[in-house]
């Protein structure tokens, strides 16, 4: 089975690189079988967004997905469940 890791970023430019670290760690302690999805949520600064799409280049677990304009918390956890 599939592990699938969904996270929003909303001014997350800070974190995105120490969060993919950390999380990669753990997740590959579980399964070699896992995914990472990065939700933007319209943030303000593009920065985060802008760091995200770096990772799938090192990374082919990444999927990123772009919304067009911030629909919440909850909205952008739910697309990328349902992603």
């Amino acid at each position: 089975m599939k592990l699938s890791i969904v996270t929003t970023m909303f001014h997350s430019a800070p974190y995105v690189n120490e969060f993919y670290q950390r999380i990669r760690k753990e997740a590959e302690a579980l399964t070699t079988d896992f995914e990472l999805i990065f939700v933007n949520d319209r943030s303000p600064d593009d920065a985060a967004f802008d760091l995200a799409l770096t990772l799938p280049r090192k990374d082919a677990r990444i999927r990123i997905i772009d919304l067009s304009r911030n629909f919440g918390h909850h909205k952008a956890i739910l697309s990328g469940l349902g992603a």
